[in-house]
């Protein structure tokens, strides 16, 4: 796995991106490095095995980071592998409290998710777990200042979102999520609404990952609609 590692890192860094999600993570890597500096907080929602949160901590060794991941033996290796300036929370993330069924693909973490999906493998195992869900406004206090947000929940990003409501509002942190087709339908996401929350409710732009790199102007409702339901994309970042 170490291996892996390396020749992943060092593929990204000549750019040289093998698939599509090769590619979101070299771009994600690079928003963060642009964004987030010494000293700031950071979230990673939907940790799997720390990879982001590694970087987070990186990146902003003096800052406070929380991560969450609701899936057990991801949680505990998480919690064996961080500390100090980092909290690992068992939580799922959504926009109410209270529990519920948790559906952990085993032969594929990567698409667990509060609810099923459509799987882009055969067979997949699932094993039905119950995990407690949590609003993020209730976990962070309103003291503490949020600079950026990982968000990867497999459909449930509008919920999480609602659930975030005051500290998006109030801080503006920059978020890069993945949404579109495949999986936020599961959860009942319109496009337009989520467009709606984010631009007219909270006041943010969103953008493809590489136009906001390249300072591209934002996306306009119809073209985030659009590439939301052909899934020509699916990663995004909402910036102020």
């Amino acid at each position: 796995m170490e291996i892996k590692k390396i020749l992943k890192k060092g593929l990204s860094k000549l750019h040289i991106d093998l698939t599509r999600n090769m590619q979101y993570d070299r771009l994600t890597w690079e928003i963060m490095e642009r964004t987030i500096k010494p000293g700031y907080n950071c979230i990673d929602i939907g940790c799997h095995k720390g990879e982001v949160l590694e970087r987070m901590v990186k990146l902003s060794p003096t800052g406070f980071h929380y991560a969450f991941e609701p899936i057990p033996v991801f949680y505990q290796r998480l919690r064996s592998r961080f500390n100090g300036n980092v909290s690992i929370l068992p939580f799922a993330l959504s926009g109410s409290n209270g529990t519920a069924e948790f559906q952990f693909v085993k032969n594929a973490p990567a698409y667990s998710g509060l609810k099923m999906r459509k799987y882009e493998i055969k067979n997949p195992d699932i094993e039905s777990i119950t995990v407690e869900k949590k609003r993020l406004d209730d976990l962070i206090p309103e003291t503490t200042a949020i600079h950026f947000i990982k968000l990867d929940v497999e459909g449930g990003e509008f919920d999480v979102f609602r659930g975030a409501f005051r500290i998006l509002k109030q801080q503006k942190p920059i978020v890069v999520f993945e949404s579109g087709l495949g999986a936020s339908e599961f959860y009942g996401t319109q496009p337009e609404e989520m467009f709606s929350f984010l631009v007219k409710e909270l006041g943010y732009k969103i953008s493809l990952l590489k136009d906001y790199l390249e300072r591209k102007p934002s996306l306009q409702e119809n073209k985030f609609v659009d590439v939301f339901r052909s899934t020509s994309e699916y990663y995004f970042v909402a910036h102020p």
